[in-house]
């Protein structure tokens, strides 16, 4: 009888806390004690007449583009906001599924989120991880999570600057003692250099491309400012006047000047931050400089071009893409310790 009593108990202690980074492109999951366990494209597909899931991940995003009308493959964060709860809701019930969660074992939960993100989306994220299954959901802000993933000294009384250029949104937050000094968010990112693509091979060539055609377009030829070995783009795509599928070709100056607003807007958010900068930290930051984070960053040329902009060293941290899970799982580790750093959501 000891045997069983004691089994119920060791169930729980099984339960492994997780940090989800939930990402306008991409979702990634911390496990505590395992780092990470799961990396999939924020996408889900599922079947309009009867609500049936097909698919998540990167199944979901090979269907986008590709599916009859019934079937719909979405983002269900747009802008680094949820777009649907219920159907964001159900992906983080099935990416808590995928790590092991069920109703025996339920989590705590830290879900990094944009600074931008409004009190009542905060809500909406922390209501939907409850009800996928997590005992308790704490949020943390994307670029402080970056910081810490980064090693960068945040705890000291030294300037510390974090860029993080995701799918939706661009966040630029100046730390020191802990805690965010200046912080400026826009909600433009990498997706949006993916329309600016769509709409320029529309309006100049009259030829309608699908989204994941001007991702590749952007990451084989696009740039943020000229360098060397840049190379043209065959681009295939459906005429707007006869329906039929043709052929062009793009240069890297035209992918530049089709990108050229959103990446403006970028680099404005960031030298906005800078200009909030107190004298004394933005001394800091001509040694320590400004560390790039996110997908969108690795665009071409631009971190030349910000470090030109800005007058002020840019450098990559040494995992962009997984650098704020990776903060997050930190604080997960030392879950107590951390408290202090999560975002106040309104409710106890």
């Amino acid at each position: 009888m000891v045997g069983q009593f004691d089994s119920a108990p060791r169930a729980l202690v099984l339960a492994r806390d997780l940090a989800i980074d939930l990402g306008t492109a991409n979702t990634l999951v911390y496990a505590k004690g395992k780092g990470i366990v799961l990396n999939e494209p924020s996408v889900i597909a599922f079947n309009k007449n009867n609500s049936e899931v097909l698919a998540m991940g990167h199944q979901a995003w090979e269907m986008i583009g590709r599916t009859p009308e019934y079937i719909v493959a979405v983002r269900p964060l747009r802008k680094g906001a949820i777009t649907d709860f219920d159907v964001t809701q159900r992906m983080i019930r099935l990416l808590l599924e995928r790590v092991g969660v069920n109703r025996f074992n339920r989590p705590r939960v830290v879900i990094c989120v944009p600074s931008a993100i409004t009190p009542v989306e905060r809500r909406a994220v922390i209501e939907a991880a409850r009800r996928a299954g997590a005992a308790e959901a704490q949020l943390i802000e994307q670029p402080l999570a970056a910081a810490i993933g980064a090693d960068l000294p945040i705890n000291e009384p030294v300037g510390s600057m974090v860029v993080d250029i995701g799918g939706g949104t661009s966040e630029s937050a100046l730390l020191s003692m802990g805690g965010v000094v200046a912080l400026e968010a826009v909600r433009v990112g990498s997706f949006d250099l993916d329309a600016a693509i769509q709409q320029y091979v529309r309006r100049e060539h009259g030829i309608a491309i699908g989204e994941r055609t001007a991702e590749e377009i952007k990451i084989v030829t696009g740039s943020a400012a000229y360098t060397d070995g840049e190379v043209q783009a065959q681009v295939r795509g459906r005429q707007l006047m006869t329906g039929l599928p043709e052929t062009i070709v793009l240069s890297p100056a035209d992918v530049r000047s089709a990108v050229e607003e959103p990446v403006s807007a970028i680099i404005d958010s960031v030298l906005a931050c800078l200009a909030q900068a107190p004298p004394e930290l933005s001394q800091d930051l001509l040694v320590t400089g400004i560390h790039l984070v996110g997908g969108g960053s690795l665009l071409r040329g631009f971190r030349e071009r910000l470090t030109r902009e800005a007058e002020v060293p840019v450098r990559f941290v040494d995992a962009p893409l997984e650098c704020v899970v990776l903060g997050a799982g930190r604080c997960i580790e030392s879950y107590e310790a951390v408290k202090a750093m999560f975002m106040n959501t309104g409710r106890r």
